[in-house]
């Protein structure tokens, strides 16, 4: 199973018969696995990863530190459920350290982002506190490189 997903997660694009190749298991216990893990939650989604800057797709990405108070049964889950549901939050994690939550959102503009974090984030019961970080490049994301550099040509000083 865990060879299973690891094929998936580097490439979710493969065939069962493919998969099937790679991890040294049949088509139809293939399918049965992946079926049993997508009913059980194990597999949430297949998604492709884009570099939108190859399309000349104007976004912004930001990672906000999120300080909350947590809930006396909840905890920070109920916080967390709250931020969430958001449609601008991409990932969110909970975090030891300095802060509680990273919350990764994106919009088209910077105002965008600033109007979610002052107008929706940091309002909400129990966030204390907000540090914004915007993402002005990316160079690897889940295991794959962005923009691989070309072979560089080696300088030639004739003298």
């Amino acid at each position: 199973m865990n060879s299973l997903l690891e094929l998936l997660e580097q490439d979710c694009t493969q065939s069962h018969a493919q998969l099937a190749a790679q991890a040294g298991m049949t088509e139809q216990e293939v399918k049965q696995e992946l079926e049993r893990m997508e009913k059980d939650g194990t597999i949430l989604g297949y998604q492709a990863i884009i570099d939108w800057d190859k399309v000349k797709r104007e976004t912004v990405t930001a990672l906000i530190e999120v300080k909350v108070v947590p809930q006396s049964i909840a905890g920070f889950d109920r916080i967390a459920q709250r931020i969430y549901q958001y449609d601008e939050v991409e990932s969110m994690y909970l975090m030891s350290g300095a802060f509680d939550l990273t919350v990764i959102i994106s919009g088209r503009t910077l105002r965008e982002v600033a109007q979610f974090v002052g107008e929706r984030l940091a309002p909400i019961e129990g966030v204390t506190g907000t540090a914004t970080h915007f993402i002005l490049k990316k160079y690897k994301e889940k295991h794959l490189v962005f923009g691989k550099p070309e072979p560089e040509e080696r300088e030639l000083i004739f003298v």
